[in-house]
Formats: structure tokens, C-alpha cells, sequence
């Protein structure tokens, strides 16, 4: 009985040791050698820049419309690449995230693609849109999520990693991987607990409950949520009213301050206020510090462009 048990144990760590080896590969890069995937002329991804009173803010639209907008290997690879472009991008000083495919935001995973997906390689492609998240969560602009319809699992996880969510009325947001027979892979499981505590996570991962988009702002989920209009944007345009609150003040304080808060949530309080001292003392010998005192003393409001 012990040699079986010896066996058994030894087979799960070599389990083990194989999903970490797969996972430090695919850390190594945005995308991984897979016999299972498809590749596809459809771009999934639109990036536009805003002119006028809405300079300097850039729409990132999801068009997968035969898919729903379901994270297959496609999908998510036109997504990294996306916010690679979106990275270096110093005009860019809001991102409104939003979706063209009527009454959905994102469906989540593309489960028929993952059904054909070889078990060794779930392990990358998981990796790969954790990866793809934490992408959305890092870049230096602050991010809105705007939610029309549907976001489970996966779309919801996309949702997490903007800055800011406003959700309609005719949104429903969940994470229902449970149902599924798996759990939240995409962040969902860190990123909702820091968001609403970790006992409100738990209930809505170990339920799999679907939330309207006034519940999601009951729990907290969303920043704000409105009635939806006769063209079913209306989460969209409210996130351009808060991009259009973003906009005149300080980008380069802003992204700083963005780094702050990230880095500083992850920590305790006092080595969260050395990272504010750090990102702080980044601050001070700016030009846009020097302009907004000045229209600070001349009680103006500074516009700050070309940045």
C-alpha cells in the first residue's frame, strides 16, 4: 500500500512539475506553439482615436461577432497585440473598452475551441489569458470597461482588468466557471476579492450567479451603471462622460498615480506609501507640475496636450 501510494504521489508531482514547465513557457511569450489553433483573416480588435473635446481618448472595440466576442487562441492574440500597440502610445491618455457585438460584451471562453484543445496545452492557453489581463491592467493610461450585455466568466475577468467598469441596466456580469466544472483562470479568483472583499467573491464564484448591471453596482462590481437607450449604448457614452472627466488633467500625474495605486494594493500599507513617495518624487521636476500651479495661482484650469 505504501509503493502505491508512493506512486501516486509521484505522479501527481510529476503532473505538477509539467503544468509549471508549461506555464514558464509560455511566460516567456505572448503566444505558444499549438497543432489545435486557428488562424483567421477577421480582425476581432478596432482601435480608434477621438477627435475634438475627446482628444486624447482612444475606443477599443471587440468585433467578434460570429464568436460573441469568445476569447479562442485568434481572439486573444489580435487582443495582445492590441495593447502592445496601445502601450507606446503617449496620446493616448484614456481607453474606453467596449464591444460591437449586440447585447454581449464578451461570452468568456471559446468552449468549442477549448473542447478540442489538447490537456497539455489548456495549461499555456489559461497562462496566456491570465497573461493577456494582467496586459489590460498594466498599461499606463487608466482603462474603462463599458458593458452592455453579457459578461461571463472570461468577459467578466476582461472587465476586472480596466480601471473603472460602467455597466447598463440590460448588463449581466458573473463569473460561472463553477458551472462549468473549472473556476475562475484569468484572475478572477485575485482580482474580485480585492475588488469587493473576499466573502462577496466567494458567494458569487461558489454560486455562479448572474448579476444584472445594478446588482454588479450593488456589490460594488461597476462604478456605475445607467438605464439603456433605444441604440443599446448607453454604458458607452456614460464612459466617455467619465473619460471626458480624465481628460484636462495632468496625464503624466495621472498614469504615476495609476502605478501607485497598483503597486501599493499589493502591499502593506507602509511599503505601499514608499511606492507613493517613489512615484511622487517622479512628479515634481514635470512641466505639467509647473502648469498646473501656475493655472492653479491664476485659479484657470490647464490644458495639457501633446503629451
Amino acid at each position: 500500500m505504501a509503493t502505491v501510494s508512493l506512486l501516486r504521489s509521484l505522479g501527481r508531482c510529476q503532473q505538477v512539475a509539467c503544468h509549471l514547465k508549461n506555464v514558464k513557457i509560455l511566460h516567456q511569450s505572448y503566444c505558444f506553439a499549438s497543432t489545435y489553433c486557428y488562424e483567421t483573416s477577421e480582425k476581432y480588435f478596432k482601435i480608434s482615436m477621438l477627435d475634438g473635446d475627446r482628444d486624447g481618448t482612444a475606443v477599443m472595440s471587440m468585433r467578434h461577432h460570429k464568436g460573441v466576442n469568445s476569447m479562442g487562441y485568434s481572439f486573444m492574440r489580435q487582443f495582445l497585440e492590441a495593447m502592445e500597440e496601445l502601450k507606446f502610445k503617449n496620446q493616448v491618455r484614456v481607453l474606453v473598452l467596449c464591444s460591437e457585438v449586440p447585447k454581449i460584451f464578451c461570452a468568456g471562453a471559446d468552449l468549442k475551441e477549448r473542447l478540442v484543445m489538447p490537456i497539455p496545452e489548456v495549461y499555456g492557453f489559461v497562462a496566456m489569458l491570465r497573461r493577456a489581463v494582467s496586459e489590460l491592467q498594466n498599461l499606463p493610461m487608466p482603462t474603462i470597461a463599458a458593458i452592455e450585455g453579457a459578461a461571463f466568466g472570461g468577459g467578466l475577468e476582461i472587465a476586472l482588468g480596466c480601471d473603472m467598469r460602467i455597466a447598463s441596466s440590460t448588463a449581466k456580469l458573473g463569473l460561472t466557471e463553477t458551472s462549468l466544472g473549472i473556476f475562475p483562470g484569468a484572475g478572477g479568483t485575485q482580482r474580485l476579492p480585492r475588488l469587493v472583499g473576499p466573502s462577496v467573491a466567494k458567494e458569487l464564484i461558489f454560486t455562479s450567479r448572474r448579476l444584472s448591471g445594478w446588482q454588479a453596482l450593488e456589490k460594488g462590481i461597476v462604478n456605475d451603471c445607467v438605464d439603456q437607450n433605444k441604440t443599446g449604448d448607453a454604458a458607452f457614452h456614460k464612459a466617455l462622460e467619465l473619460a471626458e472627466e480624465i481628460l484636462p488633467n495632468a496625464p503624466i500625474a495621472v498614469r504615476l498615480a495609476k502605478m501607485a495605486v497598483n503597486r501599493g494594493i499589493e502591499v502593506d500599507l507602509e511599503s505601499g506609501m514608499r511606492y507613493e513617495e517613489a512615484y511622487y518624487a517622479q512628479v515634481i521636476p514635470t512641466k505639467d507640475r509647473m502648469e498646473g500651479l501656475v493655472a492653479f495661482k491664476e485659479k484657470r484650469k490647464p490644458k495639457y496636450q501633446g503629451h
